[in-house]
């Protein structure tokens, strides 16, 4: 029997007892060492003096690329303290020359697992000081908007804790008892489990939530159908690893009652975007750099992100291709903050996240998901791409999405994706999660 299948087998309390256990650990790795160090640094006020903050950035960037070219054998042959002559770094990178790009070995790192979407499982090492000081930036940002560990928060983050029997029990989640985290199963949620979530939710009160904004979203889409608002108010969402959409923050906002506040990053390490207090997004310079280039890999103002990160000593990210696209506000543009760090206009997410259209070419996942503004009756919807004249469409629907609300969607999809494109919807009970526990919009499977 694996340690999984003997986890499940033990009473309830035992289980949070676990979990408890594990992440006092956690948390105890993330804040000792120079986590205080970082948090004073990121606590500065860098953000109103532009001349400042780019000076100190362009010393860490320097320091970076000086170390990784001296201590990882991927990058000691480039001998260049100019980052423009560093190769462009591939996800498969990692996966395939893992033992020749990290500095460390694996006994003296914490070690990220991440992949899933991208259908490669990919293991990133970090120096204890590269996790003290990403928690050290999440925390201060966070703190902003008036979070601190030990006060209550809900956590949606990919984590399959619980059984379907489980669930049914209304044990949908487990406890860290000690930092009053409730860790939510991101695998069950659906109408059927709505009233196991909704009522674990209401019974916990919590000031704060964390994760996923699909997951999230799908408790509240059906909270909001049924007329329900949570009693106690959340004060703030930060959702993780998702692009949050418009009828995120639409839906969530009003059946939770909380501000939504946006934050960017990714599990192999890239550097940090964070919403301020006037709702925009902001590069932090100081947690790295972020190129964002055009098909030809020229500057852009909008385009694929290409990303070298300050905190990833263990492995070095160098104009590592994450995968995702971002369009930057003009240069000249200020935010009513007053800070002075490079403003992001949107982030569309994965570049995988869109349809290929005969017609228009790339149709990304921003512009697909506005297709349902002025219909009535979609729950939840999916996009795949097999052909390059064909796409199959899964819409979880209500009993609104009638004969006419369907046309009107299919209406919208043709307006973005072209005449020509060949559109199958079906109407399905469920639309699967991804392994990771993440739910995308838009799936191209497409070789090329």
């Amino acid at each position: 029997m694996d340690l999984w299948s003997l986890y499940r087998k033990l009473p309830f309390w035992f289980q949070d007892f676990l979990i408890t256990a594990v992440n006092v650990n956690q948390y105890r790795i993330r804040r000792k060492g120079r986590y205080s160090f970082y948090r004073k640094y990121y606590s500065r006020d860098w953000s109103s003096d532009k001349r400042l903050w780019k000076a100190e950035s362009e010393v860490r960037l320097a320091d970076f690329l000086q170390f990784s070219c001296s201590q990882s054998m991927w990058f000691s042959s480039v001998g260049s303290s100019s980052l423009s002559f560093f190769p462009l770094l591939e996800k498969s990178d990692l996966v395939k020359n893992l033992k020749r790009i990290k500095t460390i070995d694996e006994k003296d790192a914490v070690v990220s697992l991440t992949g899933g979407t991208t259908g490669a499982s990919m293991k990133v090492l970090y120096t204890v000081e590269d996790t003290q000081e990403r928690f050290a930036l999440l925390d201060t940002f966070r703190a902003g908007h008036g979070y601190e560990l030990g006060k209550k928060v809900a956590w949606f983050s990919g984590k399959n804790l619980a059984t379907d029997r489980d669930v049914k029990k209304g044990r949908c989640y487990r406890d860290d008892l000690i930092n009053k985290i409730r860790f939510f199963s991101t695998f069950h949620i659906n109408e059927r489990n709505f009233n196991s979530y909704w009522n674990a939710l209401e019974r916990f009160s919590p000031e704060f939530i964390v994760g996923f904004p699909s997951s999230v979203f799908d408790i509240c889409e059906i909270a909001d159908r049924k007329g329900l608002k949570l009693h106690n108010r959340v004060r703030v969402f930060f959702p993780t690893a998702e692009v949050v959409l418009p009828q995120h923050r639409e839906v969530i906002g009003r059946v939770l009652g909380c501000q939504l506040v946006d934050q960017y990053a990714s599990s192999e390490g890239a550097p940090f975007i964070l919403e301020c207090t006037s709702g925009r997004l902001h590069i932090h310079p100081l947690s790295g750099v972020f190129e964002v280039v055009d098909e030809n890999f020229k500057p852009a103002l909008e385009g694929e992100l290409l990303v070298t990160s300050f905190t990833t000593h263990g492995t070095p990210l160098i104009r590592y291709r994450v995968g995702d696209r971002i369009k930057l506000a003009p240069p000249e543009e200020c935010c009513e903050c007053g800070s002075t760090f490079p403003l992001v206009e949107r982030i569309d997410g994965r570049t995988s996240d869109y349809v290929l259209s005969p017609e228009n070419g790339r149709v990304n996942l921003g512009n697909l998901s506005n297709s349902t503004k002025s219909v009535s009756g979609i729950i939840a919807f999916q996009v795949i791409q097999d052909f390059q004249d064909e796409i199959d469409v899964h819409v979880m629907a209500s009993d609104l999405f009638t004969d006419s609300e369907r046309a009107k969607f299919i209406d919208a999809l043709r307006e973005r994706v072209g005449p020509t494109m060949s559109i199958n919807l079906k109407v399905v009970n469920d639309i699967p999660r991804e392994k990771s526990g993440k739910f995308r919009i838009v799936k191209n499977r497409l070789s090329t």
